[in-house]
């Protein structure tokens, strides 16, 4: 099968790319999620955008997902007279919470208790960062500060305060708009901005609950010390995290946030849930061809580390490159991935605890998967969490996921690994395994012959009871390997470890399956049939005695001896290298 890139390609849709219908063309250059940043225009607009990227995934035949991500809470600075002003290091600027027009002396802010917030020593940053003030003292409605550099600010310029413990509300009446939007338009994510703490998150869950929604995901967005601080009860109740390193970079010493990036797309694999890593990844791709090496070197080390999805902004939402940007991605992903080895990496982390049935089914599917060296795990399910589980062991092989819900069909499609597949509902487990095979084989995913393990909930239907695995081969092939003899035979099947087991009840005419054959088996390839040999040296003991016997000899038969049981009877195609079930 062909080798399917496992790190997602999240890209923000801006009107350049509708203007200049790119956004198909983006879908094919390997975009995963459409992200809507909602900081920007009004509902009439993302609502055009979003109803043509609906038609062009379905016109694709792409589980391509969507993604409100939301304003959230921010303070900005109100207007200047002169739309501007220069500040110099040193002066005196105040931050007041009444309505006045700025000057070089003063200007308004957006949130009304930042004087209750903020204590003298407290750090404000203006724009990203590019002034900094020291807070002097504080009145009911000023907030006086010192000027560490000199800079000029502008209009509704952006206030960060590193931190500091807001007291503002999170979801303003803009987001809860927002989260309605999606909610009424089948968003499969919305991606949460400025999250602090688990509460946060639940009050987006209280709005679903109001709607009688249940199938949007939310997306936690770490932009602050204080989210960082508490991640982990962020990570129980959000269903997925991105590190947004623009305003991290501001709230955090630019120093830090590596390190944090680390640490939090490791949290986020252990607990099994997405995590994209996002923000000027790609930056200079805005207005060039070709990033710098020290972009391809950021997007790659987030893949080493693991994260499951690497997101563009201004790139794709307003940049001159768009497609140019996603397929850099593709490229520098393949790469970093195929230098990866994922079962040695499996088989020295460190995971949680596998006590609960989930995760050790899970952990089971990616070892048999790695020793059997299958072509792919499928996974059926309904919620989405098997192959949420499964990704978060990063197997070597594709994650096929079969699903009945189109939502979750299209919000599997940010997972780690996994390619989604749409199936119809089926009564049992053995016809929806049937199906999923069917639908993998139908779309080139596997082809007849090749091993795959199988994994499900039972009963159907229930999210969190992964408790079923099955090794499986693909059509009526049972075995592929290389035929060095010619000639088809049909007969049963003996397996055999050693002479010794076999001597007894080996009868003439059977096909011997062995590793390979030596001086001891000889009395039984005599009677033997046919030779499956899971060796492949093409100048083997095995080899030379089915030319001197003539009799059709398969070699390179991987897991034929734990495939293939004995009595059963098959038929030995040496021209073709197969084995199938009779």
């Amino acid at each position: 099968m062909n080798v399917q890139r496992k790190t997602k390609i999240v890209c923000t849709m801006g009107p350049n790319l509708f203007e200049k219908d790119l956004v198909k063309p983006l879908m094919l250059a390997g975009m995963d999620v459409a992200r809507f940043n909602f900081s920007h225009d009004i509902h009439e607009n993302h609502l055009k955008r979003y109803n043509e990227v609906c038609r062009l995934r379905e016109e694709l035949n792409l589980p391509i997902a969507t993604m409100l991500d939301t304003k959230g809470p921010e303070i900005r600075i109100g207007l200047f007279a002169n739309k501007r002003v220069q500040l110099q290091a040193g002066q005196l600027f105040t931050l007041t919470t009444e309505d006045v027009q700025g000057d070089e002396t003063r200007v308004s802010v957006t949130y009304k208790d930042l004087p209750r917030d903020v204590q003298p020593g407290s750090r404000i940053l203006i724009d990203d960062g590019l002034v900094g003030m020291t807070v002097e003292h504080v009145t009911d409605t000023e907030v006086c500060c010192k000027v560490l550099n000199s800079g000029v600010i502008s209009d509704r310029k952006g206030v960060n305060i590193p931190g500091a413990h807001l007291s503002m509300p999170f979801i303003s009446p803009k987001d809860r708009e927002d989260i309605i939007f999606a909610i009424d338009h089948g968003f499969e994510f919305i991606a949460a901005s400025f999250t602090r703490s688990a509460e946060d998150i639940m009050q987006i869950r209280h709005i679903m609950a109001e709607k009688n929604c249940e199938s949007v995901s939310i997306i936690a967005k770490i932009e602050n010390m204080e989210g960082v601080e508490n991640l982990e009860e962020i990570l129980r109740v959000a269903d997925g995290i991105m590190v947004a390193r623009g305003d991290m970079g501001v709230e955090i010493p630019f120093e830090d946030v590596p390190g944090l990036q680390k640490r939090i797309i490791k949290d986020c694999v252990k607990a099994g849930k997405p995590v994209i890593t996002a923000t000027q990844m790609l930056d200079s791709m805005m207005k060039n061809p070709r990033p710098t090496r020290a972009e391809a070197t950021d997007v790659a080390n987030a893949i080493y580390d693991g994260t499951s999805a690497i997101m563009l902004s201004g790139e794709t939402a307003a940049g001159a490159y768009p497609i140019e940007a996603v397929e850099t991605m593709v490229r520098i992903a393949m790469k970093t991935e195929a230098d990866i080895n994922y079962v040695d990496r499996f088989a020295n982390a460190d995971f949680n605890s596998k006590t609960d049935i989930t995760a050790a089914i899970s952990h089971a599917t990616v070892t048999s998967a790695h020793d059997l060296k299958a072509s792919a795990i499928i996974t059926v399910t309904k919620s989405g969490s098997t192959a949420r589980m499964i990704s978060r062991y990063r197997p070597d092989c594709p994650i096929i996921s079969c699903t009945t819900s189109e939502t979750v069909y299209r919000q599997q499609n940010l997972s780690w690994g996994v390619t989604p597949l749409l199936i119809n509902e089926e009564k049992s487990t053995d016809d929806l395994f049937d199906h999923a095979v069917e639908a993998a084989v139908r779309t080139k995913m596997i082809q007849d012959g090749e091993l795959v393990v199988l994994t499900a909930g039972v009963p159907l239907g229930i999210s969190g009871t992964t408790n079923l695995m099955k090794v499986h081969v693909v059509g009526h092939m049972l075995v592929r390997g290389t035929g060095v003899c010619g000639g088809r035979v049909t007969a049963p099947l003996r397996v055999v470890e050693n002479v010794e087991e076999a001597a007894e009840d080996f009868q003439t005419g059977m096909i011997l399956v062995t590793k390979q054959t030596n001086r001891s088996m000889l009395p039984l390839v005599r009677k033997a049939s046919g030779l499956i040999l899971e060796d492949d040296d093409p100048e083997g003991h095995g080899v030379i005695a089915g030319m001197s016997l003539d009799i059709p000899v398969i070699i390179g038969a991987a897991n034929a001896m734990t495939i293939l049981k004995s009595g059963a009877v098959v038929t030995l195609d040496a021209q073709k290298g197969t084995v199938s079930c009779n």
